[in-house]
């Protein structure tokens, strides 16, 4: 649905993307990864046709971005991490003010806005002027806004950003509903947790160069990490962590204040190893409890390759 090649933008001088390549699949919710300044945003508004870059290509359905941006406005719906509103209106009048923005004829227009009321949970809300809303509920209706106009493809810039645990959740179980309807979604966040349990694909972007694509079990596969334990221990911890980490099917050992995080190449001996290790140096090991990679752990080892590369 999405295909990138090659795609390069500069700011004078700056470097803000380098000959990213990627693609995601129909129906895909793919998250983007990276810190500030990495890329993600300068990608997203390249393929919302509000930048043209440098160089490379990128095309949404078959429609070039650069060439054919009035077909692919049709096809995307773009949500910014920050989205100015029209404060005195009510949410109705707001999304009936997008829906004309598109084209919508007047005679449909009331029962779009219903819809994408209704799909958003904001039917309580379409009296209330947009001021008054949370900022949870403002991040819904920026959701309704992209909806209007039934696009295929959600490009969307931190739309967690600033919400409370409970709006965070109800914005993630509005884009799982999403997914469900078939929309591909494109998804930046500095919360990767989330993006771990909504995505099928991650981008990991780093100075304008990407990382890493693809899914969980290939990012532990390009790590050679496939697994984690926590294994607590009682008495001499460091002696413990310098054990574990001579181990051959350990890749890395990190000490905590209450336990021992010990990343593992094989799964299927490194277990057993790990657990018979202290005790075989007269360590009391009181448990090891698997836990398996999370999108965290790899994020850092992922970017600092990028790091020494540009250094």
């Amino acid at each position: 649905m999405i295909k990138i090649k090659g795609l390069t933008k500069y700011y004078g001088n700056l470097a803000a993307l380098m000959n990213l390549t990627l693609t995601i699949e129909p129906g895909d919710i793919f998250g983007f990864i990276g810190p500030n300044g990495a890329g993600k945003t300068t990608t997203m508004r390249i393929l919302a046709t509000l930048l043209t870059p440098t160089s490379g290509k990128a095309s949404i359905d078959g429609h070039d971005v650069t060439r054919q941006g009035k077909h692919v406005r049709r096809l995307v719906g773009y949500m910014p991490d920050f989205m100015g509103v029209y404060d005195d209106l009510k949410v109705f009048e707001y999304l009936e003010f997008f829906a004309a923005a598109f084209g919508i004829e007047r005679k449909k227009r009331k029962a779009v806005v219903e819809g994408v009321l209704e799909l958003t949970d904001l039917k309580v809300k379409e009296t209330a002027t947009v001021d008054s809303l949370s900022r949870g509920m403002q991040q819904r209706l920026q959701l309704a806004r992209v909806l209007v106009h039934d696009p295929k493809v959600l490009i969307l810039d931190e739309p967690a950003s600033g919400l409370d645990p409970r709006a965070s959740i109800e914005i993630r179980e509005l884009l799982r509903e999403l997914k469900n309807m078939g929309k591909t979604i494109m998804i930046s966040s500095h919360i990767l947790s989330e993006l771990e349990e909504l995505c099928d694909h991650v981008g990991i972007i780093e100075r304008g160069r990407l990382v890493f694509s693809g899914t969980m079990s290939e990012i532990r596969n390009q790590l050679g990490v496939h697994g984690k334990l926590r294994v607590e221990i009682r008495g001499d911890a460091d002696r413990a962590v310098e054990l574990l980490a001579a181990l051959p099917t350990v890749e890395a050992v990190q000490g905590f204040e209450d336990h021992i995080s010990v990343a593992l190449h094989d799964c299927e001996r490194a277990p057993a190893q790990v657990a018979r290790t202290p005790v075989q140096a007269d360590l009391d090991r009181r448990a090891s409890i698997p836990a398996p990679l999370r999108l965290a752990d790899a994020f850092l080892p992922l970017t600092q390759r990028i790091g020494h590369l540009c250094g």
